[in-house]
């Protein structure tokens, strides 16, 4: 157990409903393509994946208005954001070396 990597993860950060929704996803979809694939292991997993993946964009990408997460970026921050960066003295416009310019036209009479 000594030479297990030290994982530092905010656990109370995880969106487990996330989680768990995706778990779902995984279930229904491997399950859905081991029953298509008739037991035949690579072609159930090749379908399990594609089904996921139409499942995983659908429910992400798709407007569908169910309150359940959609992504990860609804976590909340365990760190302080970090300030702007500091915007440079604006400096005086560059003219161009080739300017386009306009006539305007007469009134019509």
């Amino acid at each position: 157990m000594a030479n297990l990597p030290d994982v530092s993860i905010d656990w109370a950060n995880v969106s487990w409903l996330y989680v768990v929704l995706l778990a779902v996803f995984v279930f229904v979809t491997t399950l859905v393509g081991t029953l298509l694939s008739f037991k035949r292991l690579f072609l159930g997993a090749a379908l399990s994946a594609v089904l996921f993946a139409v499942v995983f964009v659908f429910w992400t990408y798709y407007p569908h208005g169910l309150p359940l997460p959609t992504s990860t970026s609804g976590q909340r921050a365990s760190v302080a954001p970090a300030a702007p960066a500091a915007q440079p003295a604006p400096s005086a416009p560059v003219k161009p070396a080739n300017p386009v310019t306009t006539l305007p036209l007469e009134p019509a009479r």
